[in-house]
Order: C-alpha cells, then sequence, then structure tokens
C-alpha cells in the first residue's frame, strides 16, 4: 500500500510508517500537529508525533499487532490531506 502514500518512509522491520513535514517555524509545526490530533480522535487512531521548530514527525503503527494494518495506511492517507 506504500504506493498510494509515496512521501512516507516504511522502517527497515516494516512495523511502522512515518513522515516529516517541514514547516516555517514552531507554531506553524504545532498547529499542523493539533490537526492530526483532532483527525486522530475522529478516526480513533493515533499516532505518533514529534513537534519540532520547523517540523513534525508523525509515525504511524498498530500497537496490538505489533505492526502496519490497513487502518495505518488509511490514517496517513487522511494526514497527507490535512491543510499544512
Amino acid at each position: 500500500m506504500m504506493e498510494h502514500i509515496p512521501e512516507w518512509v516504511l522502517s527497515d522491520d516494516g512495523r511502522r510508517i512515518t513522515r516529516h513535514f517541514p514547516f516555517k517555524d514552531f507554531k506553524s509545526a504545532l498547529a499542523f500537529a493539533n490537526q492530526i490530533g483532532e483527525l486522530a480522535e475522529s478516526e480513533w487512531h493515533h499516532p505518533d508525533l514529534i513537534v519540532a521548530w520547523g517540523r513534525v514527525e508523525a509515525l504511524l503503527t498498530t500497537h496490538s499487532v505489533k505492526g502496519l494494518t490497513e487502518n495505518d495506511f488509511i490514517m496517513a492517507a487522511k494526514i497527507d490531506l490535512l491543510e499544512k
């Protein structure tokens, strides 16, 4: 399913996908992370997020299966549709 989310990176062990989103400052990165948080709550699928000056890193995996499920790819595609 990686072909549907080309900017995401599959981990070497195949258990998670990650994407880095660049921003001009911390405030913009934080606002985007909050958009992801709202989406995550509505989807009941919560990525790990790292928010720093000028970037957000989103990491998706399904902890209950210790790997990836279709829901991870759906969530990644929905995150890609958020306004930056």
